[in-house]
């Protein structure tokens, strides 16, 4: 007795057997003349036919084409291969169209009005596809044969006009008016280049006038921090030997960046900037490190004419910063430094002094634009530690 499983798959091939008789196959030749039709397939044929027709024998036909194609006239092959771009364009395959016109083109068929055609068709399918500077250089090679042929010109300020050239669309435009003086769609894209020629001259005027104005604001800018005597570091060079003496600060290897933006590019990295008020009081970026946990804060906008310790107890003030998990960071136990990398120094800062006042020391190098600053708290075992071996100075 067969199991249930074997049963099961049985049943299942009778439906299937039963359903495949009840539907026969689409694309089967005709039952009725089947011998005539297989006939018709060049490799069962027993005769070749006196006459092929392509639509009777499309199979052939092509057979036929590929044979005798030496024997066709160039003209006779660019303008079967134009049919064949002509047939891919219609079903958007412009790819294979633009790869069909070119080959037509290659036949050097010496029938201008054909190759006119053949390169504007190229044309348009190289600007379906978004290709505008191909498309521009097949119009400009009709245009040149042609010099009215109303297609090439269209297509030729139509590309322009995608490509920003809105002149030069224009001039296209004129040349075709001046041919086809009531052509609707040469009227229309000249009044479109038009409107955007203008609305691109505006802009420029715009940018022009907004391009001064920064360069005025990057000028005052850079006089005010020349004026202050605020130092920009470009790079250290390494320690010359002998150079560890405390009073050879005018002897400096630091090498001191030119006044220039390109000493100020913290924008990037922090979206911000150092700037001048209108008050002439600069605003600097500052970075506050926090070495015993690996934190930082952030000011974006410092004035220089306020103290440290007015930051201080907004950010140490009712609530303690949350990685401070030993609440030991209250304004009364911190100490503020800056390094001076070059002579491995630190030089503690007095909170109640105004950022200027640190800026403008002998030994304080601003550095990516923006000035950074290190907070311990005093005593730490954390402050013992980092500080050993360091050397360290009032300001």
């Amino acid at each position: 007795m067969a199991s249930p499983a074997v049963q099961n798959d049985s049943d299942d091939d009778d439906v299937f057997a039963e359903a495949f008789t009840r539907h026969k196959y689409k694309n089967a030749f005709n039952e009725d003349n089947w011998e005539e039709e297989f006939d018709k397939i060049p490799m069962f044929m027993k005769t070749a036919p006196d006459e092929i027709d392509p639509k009777e024998y499309p199979e052939l036909a092509h057979i036929q084409a590929i044979i005798h194609d030496e024997d066709r006239t160039p003209e006779e092959k660019a303008q079967s291969l134009k049919n064949e771009g002509n047939a891919f364009f219609k079903e958007k395959n412009y790819l294979k169209a633009i790869v069909a016109y070119t080959a037509a083109l290659k036949n050097k068929c010496g029938d201008q009005d054909l190759d006119t055609v053949l390169l504007t068709n190229r044309a348009a399918a190289h600007f379906h596809l978004g290709n505008m500077r191909s498309s521009l250089n097949d119009a400009a090679a009709a245009k040149k044969i042609k010099p009215d042929h109303l297609k090439a010109l269209i297509r030729g300020a139509q590309c322009c006009i995608e490509l920003c050239n809105f002149a030069t669309a224009m001039q296209w435009c004129e040349e075709g008016l001046r041919a086809h003086p009531t052509d609707k769609k040469l009227q229309d894209l000249r009044t479109s280049a038009n409107k955007h020629k203008r609305a691109a001259e505006r802009d420029a005027r715009k940018a022009k006038v907004k391009e001064k104005k920064l360069a005025n604001e990057k000028e005052a800018l850079m006089a005010a921090i020349k004026e202050r005597g605020i130092k920009l570091l470009q790079s250290v060079k390494p320690r010359q030997s002998g150079s560890d003496g405390e009073d050879d600060d005018e002897g400096s290897s630091t090498a001191i960046a030119e006044l220039s933006l390109d000493g100020l590019s913290s924008h990037q990295a922090t979206g911000a900037q150092v700037f001048l008020d209108e008050q002439h009081a600069l605003h600097w970026p500052v970075l506050f490190l926090y070495p015993e946990h690996q934190q930082s804060d952030f000011i974006s906008a410092f004035c220089e004419n306020n103290c440290f310790v007015d930051h201080f107890a907004v950010m140490f003030g009712e609530e303690l910063p949350p990685w401070d998990v030993d609440r030991k960071y209250h304004l009364q136990n911190l100490q503020l430094f800056f390094e001076d990398e070059e002579r491995e120094t630190f030089y503690k800062v007095d909170p109640e002094s105004s950022l200027l006042k640190v800026l403008q020391h002998k030994r304080f190098f601003v550095k990516v634009g923006t000035p950074s600053f290190i907070i311990l708290v005093n005593g730490s075992s954390f402050w013992k530690t980092y500080l050993s071996g360091k050397k360290i100075r009032g300001m």
